[in-house]
């Protein structure tokens, strides 16, 4: 995938990730993040991003030290060098949202809604037990509705690709869900310290790699999450993606994934 594609794809994410906080600037390439009215950083997008080299970026920040702003462009350089030619504009927010919290700080400059979500191992228990596991800790996102189309994320904690099929058995059980145009899916999770990865179209072409780069920009591990299209009859065009990669943020947020 080439640098702009690269951008495309990580700018549409973030804009899911962070509503109105992420800000489409003058130019092609320009975008800003606004925490407050005293905290915001700009970012220019240029054409070596993320293949060789890194987004160039301006921070305003009147209400932080000399201190706090030296560590941030400190951790930034950190961050880029640990992740050349990968995407790293959330790990720069998240950093910065770390960093402008410190020193008494909290939720000052910006208000922080995420959960925090604790993930326990599974026991060994029997298929039987292991799936009425995986269909109590199901959760259900929101729909989102655009001309006759609907949308719903869902998401649930797994530890293992078995748990991912049950999980995805466990919804298709649903008629409503199994009858619906798409249900594209896209999970990470860890076995033996070797991280497993995996996403499906359903027919929505490109749509799961949208879903499974949202699960690596938040540095989820153990989690899958499904986006059911029930399809209205109106094409909806590059929308359709942006509806598809919000649904499934809002689950993991609803299941206390994001934090």
């Amino acid at each position: 995938m080439n640098n702009e594609k690269q951008q495309a794809e990580e700018i549409e994410v973030l804009k899911s990730i962070y509503q109105k906080q992420w800000v489409k600037g003058f130019g092609s390439c320009a975008h800003r993040m606004e925490f407050s009215p005293n905290l915001k950083i700009y970012f220019e997008l240029n054409p070596e991003y993320p293949s060789d080299g890194p987004p160039t970026y301006e921070l305003f920040a009147p209400e932080l030290t000399k201190e706090q702003k030296n560590k941030i462009h400190k951790e930034f350089k950190i961050i880029y060098e640990k992740n050349i030619g990968t995407s790293i504009l959330f790990q720069w927010i998240e950093k910065l949202k770390e960093i402008a919290c410190t020193k008494g700080q909290k939720n000052k400059q910006f208000k922080d809604t995420r959960k925090s979500n604790k993930i326990t191992s599974p026991k060994e228990d029997s298929k039987v037990d292991l799936r009425k596991k995986i269909s109590k800790e199901i959760v259900h996102g929101p729909i989102i509705e655009d001309r006759k189309s609907v949308f719903q994320g869902h998401a649930c904690a797994i530890h293992s690709e078995a748990e991912a099929r049950y999980f995805l058995d466990h919804l298709l059980e649903n008629k409503k869900i199994s009858q619906a145009k798409h249900n594209i899916y896209a999970y990470r999770t860890t076995k033996n310290s070797i991280l497993l990865q995996d996403c499906n179209d359903d027919g929505e072409n490109h749509a799961s790699k949208r879903l499974l780069h949202l699960l690596q920009l938040l540095k989820l591990e153990n989690v899958m999450v499904v986006v059911t299209r029930w399809y209205g009859g109106i094409h909806l065009g590059p929308d359709r993606f942006k509806h598809i990669v919000n649904a499934a943020r809002q689950a993991l947020d609803d299941g206390g994934f994001i934090r």
